[in-house]
């Protein structure tokens, strides 16, 4: 754990006067040929267990871009394999073969020893550290209620309305379940940062589907449970919301450092609204598809609404998009690196 005076680190702490740092959520994938050319020889599974794989591929979009942060590359549903839950990564998205459909389900989930059991992915980190020491490196998880979702619902769904639905018909089945996913994954996002982790990120990917009653219950009570597990260690707590809009006067209470927000809402009224807190983002994704020109102006555009640049940290508002043109992502990388 380290890099303290990286702009990164300093963004997430709401003190960096230098450049505004940018990365990229998912920027080790597809639209990049070294990955498709790690993917043509391995799984994605195969990817992701393999510690000098998983560095290499971080490697990519630093070596393109120097951007100011790699993410591990891993994958949110990773840590349920060892709890029983029978995972299969095809083309479409995950699928589940065992979902969770009744409390004996619940039941049948098992605790895990993280360090012994996604050893791959402390390995992975620590490996990333020895090739990237300048470089901070940012570990994560899914929310409680995301890797919920796709446990219950069995894969991705546009509304997750049996995994909502859920909640509501086996309440303390939920519980328990919510409990168990959220103690190891604060266990889990811990022995991360000990591992050697700079900064983490908790991606609500599903919670924009729930009532705000429900989201205060099954979104944040969890996640600040989990970052309750790594608050007493230095490195700097980030929460995803994807469709945050309708929960920032909730989401501000949330105990975490920044808030990474995405592009359905202007990021400077997502910033007015949660003071004390850095942001984070969020350029739409398919802004990339466009002229580099367009692209310069869009980005430049969100600069320019911020009233505080030292608490902002520039990403795009979602995943980069398989097919996006590498020229756009660095149109975009330039402009915010020549902003100040």
């Amino acid at each position: 754990m380290g890099l303290t005076d990286s702009a990164f680190v300093r963004a997430c702490r709401g003190c960096n006067d230098g450049p505004i740092p940018v990365w990229i959520m998912r920027q080790a994938g597809r639209y990049l040929p070294e990955y498709r050319a790690v993917r043509e020889k391995v799984s994605f599974q195969e990817l992701c267990r393999s510690p000098e794989l998983i560095t290499e591929v971080v490697k990519h979009p630093i070596a393109r871009f120097d951007l100011d942060a790699a993410i591990l590359f891993s994958d949110i549903l990773t840590m349920l394999e060892p709890m029983g839950m029978q995972i299969d990564f095809p083309e479409g998205g995950p699928v589940l073969a065992n979902p969770i459909e009744s409390p004996a389900d619940v039941d049948r989930l098992r605790d895990i020893d993280v360090e012994k059991e996604l050893s791959f992915v402390l390995a992975g980190i620590r490996e990333i550290k020895r090739a990237l020491p300048d470089k901070p490196l940012i570990g994560f998880i899914g929310s409680p209620f995301t890797l919920a979702s796709y446990m219950v619902q069995g894969s991705g769904s546009k509304n997750f309305a049996r995994a909502k639905r859920f909640l509501h018909e086996y309440p303390e089945a939920s519980q328990k379940m919510f409990d168990l996913l959220a103690d190891i994954a604060g266990r889990y996002l811990r022995a991360q940062i000990e591992a050697g982790a700079d900064a983490v990120q908790v991606f609500e990917s599903w919670g924009g589907v729930l009532s705000r009653r429900d989201y205060i219950d099954w979104s944040v009570k969890p996640i600040n449970r989990i970052f309750g597990h790594v608050g007493d260690l230095q490195a700097p707590r980030i929460l995803f919301v994807n469709n945050v809009a309708p929960y920032l006067d909730i989401v501000k209470e949330v105990d975490c450092e920044v808030i990474g927000v995405d592009y359905l809402i202007e990021l400077a009224e997502a910033a007015r609204a949660l003071p004390g807190k850095s942001v984070q983002g969020n350029l739409d994704p398919s802004v990339l598809f466009g002229p580099a020109d367009n692209v310069r102006a869009e980005t430049k555009r969100i600069l320019d609404s911020l009233d505080n640049h030292n608490r902002v940290i520039f990403n795009l508002g979602h995943g980069i998009e398989p097919e996006t043109p590498i020229e756009s992502v660095q149109a975009m990388v330039d402009t915010v690196r020549a902003y100040r």
